[in-house]
């Protein structure tokens, strides 16, 4: 299972997300780069060099909020010399939107449901890109699903999460991400049940989760229910995950799961 750093970002810094407060939102401190607080650049390096993570997420949370793209910031993290890919949410719910984090540099797309205001759109970017550059992100807060308030073309009057990621699947989206931002660096584990019931609906999906991990023990049970990738971040910046569970947990990925991986990947 691959392990996916984050990096928040705000007003050109690097922040430590908890529980979806972003107006509470502080600089990183993390152990990966002491006395570098709040440094996007820093800890993107970090994260290569130090962590041997081959992926970022990166999520502009000042697009999310509905205000402009960090683009200088996105161009220059994704110019670095060897950080790997950026799977990089900016509030993208448009065609035209998406067009614009791709000229930044993401190598993925995530379209959150937070931001996404019909499902028409997020097959129209499906279409545009092709699934393997595409990430639709299920946000829940605490289980319950963040709907925009512009969606409207969920399916009942009511949708689970079960329901809202059929809808995706149904747009092409080949990459489901649950993530959970009432977890978020609060380390009280994710919903096992629900990544069961994902990958037993969605079995030749790539399928990834974020929010609430504490320990390695948190990752190897989410490796357990078969997620292909996980997102973390507060354990990271604690030091209770550092290289050598990256690796451990890489190398113990098996080629079942890299079976799912269809040609256009990136």
């Amino acid at each position: 299972m691959e392990i996916i750093p984050v990096l928040d970002l705000a007003s050109g810094l690097a922040v430590h997300a908890r529980a979806g407060e972003r107006e509470r939102y502080q600089p990183v401190r993390s152990a990966l780069t002491p006395g570098a607080d709040g440094d996007p650049v820093a800890l993107l390096r970090a994260y290569h060099e130090e962590l041997g993570a081959r992926a970022c997420y990166v999520a502009d949370l000042d697009a999310i909020g509905g205000g402009a793209v960090q683009r200088g910031l996105i161009r220059e993290l994704a110019t670095l010399e060897s950080v790997g890919s950026l799977l990089v949410d900016a509030g993208t719910s448009r065609p035209a939107s998406t067009m614009e984090v791709l000229a930044c540099g993401a190598s993925e797309v995530v379209v959150a449901l937070e931001s996404l205001q019909s499902f028409s759109d997020l097959a129209g970017i499906t279409e545009m890109l092709g699934p393997g550059r595409v990430i639709f992100s299920l946000d829940l807060r605490l289980g319950r699903p963040i709907l925009n308030p512009a969606l409207q073309d969920a399916l009942g009057a009511a949708p689970d999460a079960l329901s809202l990621a059929d809808q995706a699947a149904a747009c092409g989206v080949r990459s489901l991400l649950v993530l959970d931002i009432g977890r978020v660096g609060t380390g009280c584990g994710m919903d096992l049940g629900l990544l069961e019931s994902l990958r037993r609906r969605f079995p030749g999906h790539r399928l990834l989760a974020g929010g609430g991990v504490l320990t390695r023990r948190d990752l190897e049970r989410i490796r357990e229910t078969g997620c292909d990738g996980a997102l973390v971040a507060s354990a990271i910046h604690a030091g209770r995950i550092g290289a050598a569970d990256v690796a451990a947990l890489a190398s113990d990925q098996s080629a079942t799961s890299d079976s799912r991986y269809t040609a256009d990947w990136p």
